[in-house]
C-alpha cells in the first residue's frame, strides 16, 4: 500500500491535520487524533467523562448513546443525532458537537427532568445502561416537539437494559409524550389546574394528588399511582437547553476543510472533492470508504482488521444528496439510512398512493433495521457495498432491480443490482478502483407491489434470518402477473433472486394456485446444506414460503381494495399478512401503602428510589474501570485457548514481548501448581493452563502493557502450539455417551415408595423428558478489576465488580501465597451481576492481582463483551427425563426423575445448582412419592456458573412439563390439575421440610381474578376459530422458591454501623450493590431501627476490611441476612443511646448522640446474623433445607405468528407473597426484571455452540436479550397484602430469583398456541418443544403443508453448523 500524499495530485486546498470539535459545549482541539480512537474511547480516556459506558463495542446496546449535534446550513437547522459512541470514530465529529450525559445535569448542580425522570419512576436499578437510555431519550426531546409513544419506541429500539424489565423506564418517560397527557384527558381525570399553556409539563398545585399521579386503573384497587410521584417532576422547557456552539453556527470554515489524520496504522481523509477521492481510490484499491463505521468499527475491534486508508465522504456533495426525479430518487451512497427515510415519509404523504408503495416498504423495514443510532449514522450506500448475505433492504433493492451509479477516475457506468451483481460472498461486480456514487430507487407504478418481511431472534434492532422482498407488476385492471422479481436474503452466501421462481410465475393469476408452484420451484432454486452456515436450515426454508404466502396476502388484499373488488383472501387466513408492531404499554402495580400509618422518619415498606439512582442518571456513578487511572498504571489482556480439548505443546511471547509498552508475560509457568489451582469451592481448575486445555477461552497467559490496545496487540501475537485431544465433549448427549460426570456426583432424594405406586394399575404412567438451553448473563458491567500494590509488606488493594469480594481476597491471598489480611477487596457498586460474578470474576481478579504484586505497579483489567462471553459461562443448560404417577383424577402420587446439568470443564457451582434443582424439581406440586438423581456432566465447555434462580428454574420447568403430561393423557384443564396439587400449609416436601405461612393457594386464586382468566379464555378460544395463521394461547403457572444457601455455613452476614459527632451514620455490610437496591434497603432497616431520617444514612462501599469472611451476595438472600445484622447493629447502639433520650425525651438524634460522645460511649457495634434451624442432612433426607419459601402466580397470554414464528406477549399479571415489602417500588421492580429476564431465557436468548465448543453467540449481534419491545402489552404486578413473614428481617421476603420462573408463563403460552395451529392443520396436539422457545422452533412446531414439504435429512449425514450444550 502505497503512501498517499493526495492533496498534491488533486485541487484541494485547505487540508487541515488538527482535529477540533465541541464536547458539553467546551471546545476540544486534539493536534495528532488517531483513526483508531472511538469517540467512547476518547471522552472516556482522554476527557475523562467516563459517564458513557462501554457495553458491547459493536453498537449493539446503547449503554455508550451519546447525542451529536450538527449545523444543516441548507435547512438552516440544527439536527440532533444519538449515536453509539462505541463505533463512531472520534475523527468523525470534526466541526460537530457531542453531548454526553455529564452535560446535560448533574446532582451537583440541576438535574435534567430526563435523568430525574428515569430515577424517580425507578427505571435505573443497575445504572450500567441508565446513561444511554438518558441520551437517547434526551436526543428525542431535543429533536422532536410533540412526542408521541411511538417515537419513544423507535428511541429505545437501539437501547437494552438487563435488570429493570423495561415498565418503570417506560412509565417515567411517557410523561414527556402527548399520548400520556391524552390519555389523562381521555380518562376525565385532567383537571383545570394542569391545563394552562403556563403549566403544561410543569408542576401542579395539587401537589401529589395532581391529576397526572392518576392513571385510568380504578383507585380504589391500584396503587399505582403512588410509587412515584409525577407530580414532583421538574417542568420540562426546551428554551432551558444550552445552546449550540455559535462558532459551528455562524462559520462554515470546518465543513469545508479537507482532513488528512494520520494515526499508528491508519490515514483518515475527508475530502470535500469528488475528484480526491477518485484520486485515493486510484492508488489505494483497497481503501475503505466509511459513513458511520457500523461494519468497519465492528471489524477493527473484534476481527482485528487493519484498513492503513480511511474514507470519509460526507463532505462531497454528489455523494449527500437526495434528488427527486420524475420516475424516482436519485440518492447519494452517503446518504444515511435517517436522512433517507425522512425525506421517503415527507413524499409518501404528498404523492398518489399507488407512487408511494416502493417507499413505504422501504420505510417499514427500515422500522426493523438495527436501533436508531446504527440508523442516523449508517448510510444506504454502505449497507449495499458491505455485501451482507443477511442484509434487510438488499432484497428490497435487488426486487426492484434499482440502477447503482458508479464513478472512478477511468470514467462511469451504471449497473443494475440484480442476479449478476452480487458475485460471492461480500463481492460485488464493482471495481476495486470505483466508488458507489449513488442509488436510483424508483417509483412504483399504477399496478405494482412491493412487499417485504423479515423474520430474526428478535424483532427489534436484529439481523435477520432470513429476508423476502416479493415486487409484482400485474396486468391492468387484472390479477394476472405481468412481471414478478422474488428476492432473499439468508438463504446464500449473497442476497439471491428467485430467478426461476419468479420467471415461472409470469402470466399466472394471483390466487392461491400460484402457491404450489412457487413453492416447488422455491425448494429447487434455495437449496441448504444442512451444514450450512448460520444454522436453523429447516427454518430458513421454510421461511422462504411462509414469506411468500404472507406476500401473497398482503397483496392480495391489496389489489382487492385498489381496483379488484373482489376477495381473494378469506377473512379466516387473512391475519396471515400481518406484522406484530407494539403499542402504548399499559401496566398496574398493587401493594400496601403506608402512608401515614408510620412515623415519616421510618422509611420501611415505603417506595422510595435507588439511593444511587440520581447518580446513576447523571453518569456520577463510579464503576469499576471508571476510577482514576493510577499513576504507573498498567493494562492486563488475556491470551486464551482456541481449542476445546488438546495439549499445549509450546507457549511462545517472545514476540509479544518485543512490542512497543509491554512489560509482562505471566503463564503457569511463573507460580506454584498449587498456587495455580483454584475454585470457589473445590480446587479443581487451573488459573493458567498448564499441559492442556479442555476448553476454549480458557486462560493460558496475560500481557501487561502500558495500555490496552498495546496489551491485546501483543496478546495476539503470543503463538501456542496445540494438539488436539478427542473426544471433545459439548453437549450433555455427549457427556453421557462418554461416562463424563463429576465424581461427587450423582446425587438422589428418595421419599415413599416410587415403584410401588408405578406398580399400582389404578395410576396412568407417563414418560417424558424436556430440555431447557443456557443463558448468558449479559450484565451490562463486564468482569473487571483494579489492583494496587501498598509498596509495603504484601499489602494489596483489589477493586473489582464481584458478588463475593470475600472470595477474590481469600483467593488473591492463595495465589500470591500471603495471609488474607494483607489483602482487601473493595466493591463500590456493580453493573449488574445475575450470579454471573459470584464465582467467575476469579478469572479476571487473580490475574490482575498476580501481576500487581509481582510488578509491583497498579494493574486494570476491563474483559471486552466477546471475552466476557467467552470465558465466564453461562446457566446450565439442563435435560430432565421424568416417569410420573397420578390417579384418574390428576393427583400426582409419584415421580422417578434423572436431572443432568452441562457443567463445562470445572465443577465451579455446578453441583450446587443441580441440588437446587432437585430441591425444586416439583415446583409448588406436592407428589408424596419421590426419588430424584442429579448428574453433573464435565464437558469442554467454559464452566457454566450461577445465574439468578441457581439451577431453581430448570428444575421447575420439569415439574410444569409433568402436569401437562397429565393433564393432557387424562384430558383435563391444566390450571384445575395445578390447583389440586398445589402444596398447603402442614404438607411435607419431598425432602422433609414441613410448610408453614403457605400462601399458594391464595396467590393462585387472586392471579385467576386479577387476570379475568375465565373471560380470556372464552375469548382466545373465539380468536382461534376466527384466524388461520394467528393464534392465541395462556398459561397460568405457580413458584415456591426456597430462600437460603442451601450450604448451611453460608447463611451468615455481618454489618458494621458507626455514628460519627454529627449525627451522620455511616454502614457496612458484607453485601454487595448489583442494581437490586440492597444498600437502598438496609439504609431503609437501618432508618426505622435508629428512628432517623434516611438522609442521615449513608452506605460508601463493600469491603473486605470492614465486614469480613462475608458470603456471596446471592440466593436471594442479601436482604435477609444483612438485614438481621444491620439490625442487630442498629438495636445496640439504640440500647446504648437509651438512657439519652430518656434525659432528653424533646431532644434531636443529633443532641442524645452528641451526650453520649461526651460520656465517652461507643459509638459503634457491629451485628452479625446467622439463620436459625437451618441444615439439611443428605443421608436421611430430613431437615431443613430453606428458612421459608417464596411464593407466586402468572398468567400471560400470547399470540403467535403460525408462518413467521414470531409472537408478543399480550398480558402478563403477576401475584407475588414478598411479606411485607420493604420497598415496594424496588420489589417490583425484582418482579418485572426478573420476569423479562425469565422471558429472554424462555424465549428469544439462545447460546449457539459448534460441534467443537466454539461459542458463536458472543456479543449482542447474535446473542438477543429482550429490548424495549418485548415486554407485555399489559403489565400488571401485585403485591400479596396481608402476609407478613415471621422468619426475615421486618416481615419481609427475599424477592431476587423467585419471579424469575414465572415467565415460562410464555412458554406453555406459547405451547398452547402451537397446538391450535395444530389442530388447524390437522396434526396431533402432543408434540414436544424445547426451551427457549425461538421463532424457528415455533415455526417449526406449527407443523403445516409447507413444512411437511422439506425432506429431514439424516443426522449421521451431516455434521452441523451448531449443536444444543
Amino acid at each position: 500500500m502505497s503512501s498517499v500524499n493526495a492533496e498534491d495530485d488533486v485541487c484541494d486546498n485547505n487540508v487541515c491535520t488538527e482535529l477540533v470539535f465541541y464536547v458539553n459545549g467546551k471546545k476540544v482541539t486534539e493536534p495528532q487524533p488517531d483513526p483508531d480512537w472511538t469517540l467512547l474511547w476518547y471522552l472516556r480516556k482522554k476527557l475523562r467523562l467516563t459517564g458513557s459506558k462501554l457495553g458491547c463495542s459493536e453498537g449493539g446496546c446503547g449503554a455508550c448513546t451519546v447525542m451529536v449535534s450538527k449545523y444543516n446550513r441548507k435547512e438552516n437547522k440544527i439536527i440532533h443525532l444519538a449515536v453509539n459512541a462505541c463505533l463512531a470514530p472520534v475523527c468523525s465529529m470534526h466541526g460537530l458537537a457531542v453531548t454526553t450525559v455529564e452535560g446535560i445535569g448533574s446532582t451537583k448542580e440541576k438535574l435534567h427532568p430526563v435523568q430525574e425522570r428515569i430515577a424517580k419512576a425507578h427505571g435505573s436499578q443497575c445504572g450500567f445502561c441508565t446513561p444511554g437510555i438518558v441520551m437517547s431519550m434526551y436526543t428525542l426531546l431535543r429533536s422532536r416537539q410533540n412526542i408521541k409513544y411511538s417515537d419513544l419506541e423507535v428511541a429505545f429500539q437501539g437501547n437494552l437494559c438487563r435488570c429493570t424489565g423495561y415498565r418503570a423506564i417506560i412509565e417515567g418517560y411517557k410523561t414527556f409524550t402527548e399520548d400520556w397527557e391524552l390519555q389523562r384527558i381521555t380518562n376525565g381525570t385532567l383537571n383545570n389546574s394542569c391545563t394552562t399553556n403556563d403549566n403544561r409539563f410543569g408542576t401542579c398545585a395539587m401537589g401529589k394528588d395532581c391529576c397526572r399521579n392518576k392513571t385510568g386503573t380504578n383507585e380504589d384497587e391500584s396503587e399505582t399511582q403512588h410509587i412515584f410521584d409525577r407530580s414532583s417532576f421538574v417542568p420540562y422547557h426546551s428554551s432551558q437547553e444550552p445552546i449550540f456552539p455559535p462558532e459551528l453556527k455562524l462559520f462554515d470554515v470546518y465543513d469545508n476543510q479537507y482532513l488528512i489524520f494520520k494515526g499508528k496504522q491508519s490515514t483518515w481523509y475527508r475530502p470535500t472533492k469528488l475528484s480526491t477521492i477518485l484520486a485515493l481510490k486510484e492508488k489505494n484499491n483497497d481503501a475503505k470508504i466509511v459513513v458511520g463505521n457500523t461494519e468497519v468499527g465492528v471489524e477493527v475491534k473484534f476481527k482485528h482488521c487493519v484498513y492503513p486508508i480511511i474514507i470519509m465522504p460526507n463532505c462531497i456533495p454528489d455523494m449527500n444528496e437526495i434528488t427527486e426525479k420524475e420516475t424516482g430518487f436519485t440518492i447519494g451512497a452517503s446518504v444515511t439510512l435517517v436522512e433517507m427515510e425522512n425525506v421517503f415519509k415527507k413524499y409518501i404523504n404528498k404523492l398518489p398512493q399507488h407512487k408511494a408503495r416502493t417507499l413505504v416498504t422501504i420505510i417499514d423495514m427500515l422500522n426493523w433495521f438495527a436501533g436508531k443510532q446504527i440508523r442516523n449514522v449508517a448510510s444506504i450506500g454502505g449497507n449495499i457495498m458491505t455485501g451482507s448475505p443477511i442484509s434487510d433492504l438488499n432484497p428490497i433493492l435487488m426486487s426492484l432491480k434499482v440502477k447503482l451509479n458508479l464513478l472512478s477516475k477511468q470514467g462511469f457506468r451504471s449497473v443494475l443490482m440484480d442476479e449478476t451483481f452480487f458475485t460471492g460472498y461480500r463481492k460485488t461486480v464493482v471495481k476495486p478502483d470505483e466508488i458507489l456514487l449513488s442509488i436510483e430507487i424508483p417509483y412504483s407504478e399504477k399496478y405494482q407491489y412491493v412487499q417485504a418481511y423479515k423474520q430474526a431472534k428478535r424483532r427489534e434492532d436484529d439481523i435477520s434470518i432470513v429476508t423476502a422482498a416479493i415486487n409484482v407488476i400485474f396486468e391492468d385492471n387484472t390479477n394476472i402477473i405481468k412481471n414478478i422479481t422474488i428476492a432473499f436474503g439468508g438463504m446464500a452466501p449473497m442476497t439471491k433472486i428467485a430467478s426461476q421462481t419468479s420467471q415461472s410465475l409470469i402470466g399466472e393469476k394471483w390466487t392461491e394456485g400460484i402457491l404450489e408452484k412457487a413453492y416447488s420451484y422455491m425448494l429447487e432454486e434455495l437449496p441448504l446444506s444442512p451444514s450450512a452456515p448460520g444454522g436453523n436450515v429447516q427454518f430458513r426454508r421454510t421461511l422462504t414460503m411462509s414469506l411468500f404466502l404472507k406476500a401473497f396476502i398482503a397483496i392480495a388484499q391489496q389489489i382487492s381494495n385498489d381496483y379488484l373488488h373482489e376477495d381473494i383472501i378469506k377473512p379466516y387466513h387473512s391475519s396471515g399478512a400481518d406484522q406484530f408492531h407494539g403499542n402504548m404499554p399499559k401496566s398496574s402495580q398493587y401493594f400496601d401503602l403506608v402512608g401515614d400509618k408510620q412515623v415519616k422518619s421510618d422509611a420501611v415498606g415505603r417506595p422510595i428510589q435507588h439511593m444511587s439512582a440520581f447518580k446513576q442518571a447523571t453518569g456520577e456513578a463510579i464503576y469499576c474501570d471508571d476510577m482514576p487511572v493510577a499513576e504507573n498504571e498498567l493494562y492486563l489482556a488475556f491470551v486464551l485457548s482456541k481449542k476445546a480439548h488438546a495439549k499445549l505443546i509450546s507457549i511462545d511471547p517472545s514476540k509479544a514481548l518485543k512490542e512497543p509498552g509491554v512489560v509482562a508475560f505471566f503463564s503457569a509457568k511463573d507460580i506454584t501448581s498449587h498456587q495455580n489451582t483454584i475454585g470457589p469451592i473445590f480446587h479443581d481448575e487451573e488459573l493458567f493452563a498448564s499441559e492442556k486445555v479442555i476448553s476454549q477461552g480458557q486462560t493460558i497467559g496475560v500481557v501487561v502493557a502500558q495500555d490496552q490496545a498495546s496489551a491485546q496487540a501483543a496478546a495476539r501475537k503470543v503463538n501456542v502450539e496445540y494438539e488436539e485431544i478427542q473426544p471433545i465433549i459439548v453437549t450433555i448427549e455427549d457427556a453421557i455417551k462418554h461416562n463424563s460426570f463429576y465424581p461427587q456426583y450423582p446425587k438422589k432424594m428418595i421419599k415413599g415408595d416410587v415403584e410401588a405406586i408405578f406398580q399400582d394399575k389404578s395410576n396412568i404412567i407417563i414418560e417424558g423428558q424436556c430440555r431447557m438451553g443456557g443463558q448468558e448473563h449479559f450484565y451490562f458491567e463486564t468482569n473487571a478489576a483494579f489492583a494496587n500494590p501498598k509498596k509495603e509488606d504484601d499489602e494489596l488493594e483489589i477493586f473489582c465488580s464481584s458478588q463475593h469480594p470475600s472470595e477474590i481476597a481469600k483467593l488473591a491471598a492463595h495465589v500470591l501465597n500471603i495471609p488474607i489480611n494483607r489483602i482487601v477487596a473493595r466493591v463500590k457498586r456493580l453493573g449488574g451481576g445475575f450470579g454471573g460474578k459470584e464465582s467467575r470474576g476469579m478469572l479476571v481478579a487473580l490475574p490482575v492481582v498476580l501481576a500487581a504484586h509481582r510488578l509491583n505497579r497498579p494493574v486494570r483489567c476491563m474483559l471486552d463483551r466477546d471475552e466476557d462471553m467467552q470465558m465466564t459461562g453461562t446457566r446450565h443448560p439442563f435435560l430432565i427425563k421424568y416417569k410420573v404417577a397420578a390417579t384418574k383424577e390428576g393427583k400426582l402420587m409419584g415421580a422417578k426423575v434423572h436431572i443432568y446439568n452441562n457443567a463445562g470443564y470445572s465443577i465451579d457451582l455446578s453441583g450446587a445448582v443441580v441440588e437446587r434443582a432437585m430441591f425444586h424439581f416439583s415446583n409448588a406440586y406436592y407428589i408424596p412419592n419421590v426419588e430424584v438423581v442429579g448428574h453433573v456432566c464435565r464437558t469442554n465447555l467454559p464452566s457454566n456458573t450461577a445465574f439468578r434462580g441457581f439451577g431453581g428454574p430448570q428444575g421447575m420447568f420439569g415439574a410444569e412439563n409433568m402436569i401437562r403430561d397429565v393433564a393432557c393423557r387424562l384430558g383435563k384443564n391444566v390450571e384445575e390439575l395445578s390447583r389440586l396439587n398445589l402444596y398447603q400449609d402442614n404438607l411435607s416436601t419431598h425432602f422433609g421440610q414441613t410448610l408453614t405461612h403457605c400462601t399458594l393457594q391464595r396467590c393462585w386464586d387472586e392471579c385467576i381474578e386479577k387476570s379475568d382468566l375465565a373471560t380470556r379464555k372464552t375469548n382466545i378460544e373465539q380468536f382461534n376459530k376466527q384466524h388461520r395463521w394467528r393464534k392465541r394461547g395462556v398459561s397460568l403457572v405457580p413458584t415456591m422458591f426456597g430462600i437460603a444457601f442451601t450450604e448451611k455455613l453460608l447463611n451468615q452476614a455481618g454489618a458494621l454501623v458507626l455514628i460519627y459527632v454529627d449525627g451522620s451514620v455511616l454502614l457496612s455490610h458484607g453485601g454487595t450493590e448489583m442494581g437490586q437496591g440492597l444498600h437502598t434497603k438496609m439504609i431503609q432497616v437501618a432508618s426505622r431501627t435508629l428512628g432517623i431520617d434516611v438522609s442521615k444514612i449513608y452506605i460508601s462501599e463493600t469491603a473486605t476490611d470492614k465486614v469480613p469472611n462475608t458470603s456471596a451476595t446471592a440466593a436471594s438472600s442479601g436482604s435477609d441476612l444483612n438485614g438481621m445484622a444491620v439490625l442487630q447493629a442498629c438495636e445496640t447502639l439504640v440500647e446504648r443511646l437509651q438512657p439519652y433520650k430518656e434525659k432528653n425525651p424533646n431532644g434531636k438524634w443529633e443532641q442524645w448522640v452528641s451526650a453520649a460522645y461526651v460520656d465517652r460511649v461507643s459509638l459503634f457495634a457491629t451485628g452479625f446474623h446467622a439463620t436459625p434451624d437451618l441444615g439439611y442432612n443428605w443421608k436421611t433426607n430430613s431437615g431443613r433445607a430453606f428458612n421459608y419459601y417464596t411464593y407466586g402466580v402468572a398468567c400471560s397470554e400470547v399470540e403467535i405468528d403460525c408462518l413467521s414464528g414470531d409472537h408478543q406477549v399480550r398480558r402478563t399479571d403477576i401475584v407475588m407473597d414478598l411479606g411485607t415489602s420493604l420497598n415496594p417500588a424496588i420489589d417490583i421492580g425484582q418482579i418485572e426484571g426478573a420476569f423479562i429476564q425469565g422471558y429472554g431465557l424462555f424465549t428469544l436468548e439462545e447460546l449457539i455452540y459448534s460441534p467443537t465448543g466454539t461459542l458463536y453467540s458472543r456479543g449482542p449481534g447474535a446473542y438477543k436479550i429482550p429490548g424495549f419491545g418485548d415486554i407485555p402489552q399489559e403489565f400488571n404486578v401485585s403485591l400479596l397484602k396481608g402476609a407478613p413473614n415471621p422468619r426475615a428481617v421486618y416481615s419481609s421476603k427475599a424477592v431476587g430469583e423467585p419471579p424469575l420462573f414465572l415467565a415460562s408463563t410464555v412458554y406453555f403460552a406459547i405451547k398452547e398456541a402451537i397446538r391450535a395451529a395444530r389442530a388447524d392443520a390437522g396434526m396431533p396436539l402432543d408434540f414436544y418443544l424445547e426451551s427457549p422457545a425461538t421463532s424457528a422452533r415455533i415455526r417449526m412446531a406449527c407443523e403445516d403443508n409447507i413444512t411437511k414439504k422439506l425432506n429431514i435429512p439424516d443426522p449421521d449425514s451431516f455434521v452441523p453448523w451448531n449443536v444444543v450444550p
